[in-house]
């Protein structure tokens, strides 16, 4: 019974992902996923109640590991804790975006380009603004070495997910994330870039 629900939910969870790819969450239909699964229409409803909780299941383990991945934001753990050192390693940070890539790529794609009309419509904004209040800060314009403003916070998970967003949109293949995190992530073609006008 257990491996009968289980091959029910995977069947389910394909087909919708397919769905919402193609159509988006808004124009997508319970109809839709029923005919391409293959499964009643009513009976979709045992497993889930909606059809935002169907794309929020299939997005949830990219939302899992972006968020994982953030929290390890430099200052957002205690001074010495193992998780602060790696955070301002960008090699560690360079992989941890590359494999959020390598293995959720599509799940990011409905995120990102596919979930108008669903819960996580606002998404990044929501993000954005969570992780703005996260580190410490001080008032723009004090000297206050240990802290970053709320600005520069939000402005730079906006920026990680207009990159992320920019390597799907490109259609950017597997094999290119790492040298291409890498040139944005550590800044060095900018400052080839700005060397010469200085």
């Amino acid at each position: 019974m257990q491996t009968l629900k289980h091959s029910v939910e995977k069947r389910l969870l394909t087909a919708s992902r397919a769905i919402f790819l193609r159509k988006g969450f808004q124009k997508a239909s319970m109809r839709d996923i029923a005919r391409a699964s293959g499964i009643c229409l009513s009976n979709i409803y045992n497993y889930f109640p909606s059809k935002d909780a169907l794309f929020c299941t299939i997005v949830r383990p990219a939302i899992t590991t972006l968020e994982q991945m953030l929290r390890l934001h430099p200052d957002t753990t205690e001074p010495g804790d193992s998780q602060t050192l790696a955070a301002n390693d960008p090699e560690r940070i360079i992989r941890d975006c590359t494999a959020l890539l390598s293995k959720h790529r599509t799940q990011l794609k409905l995120l990102f380009f596919c979930a108008q009309g669903s819960s996580l419509d606002d998404y990044k904004e929501r993000v954005s603004r969570q992780y703005s209040t996260l580190l410490p800060q001080s008032p723009a314009g004090t000297d206050g070495k240990d802290t970053i403003s709320g600005f520069y916070n939000r402005l730079h998970t906006a920026w990680m997910f207009a990159l992320f967003e920019e390597i799907i949109r490109q259609k950017i293949q597997p094999k290119d994330y790492e040298p291409i995190l890498r040139e944005c992530l550590t800044g060095e073609s900018w400052q080839a870039t700005h060397s010469h006008s200085l």
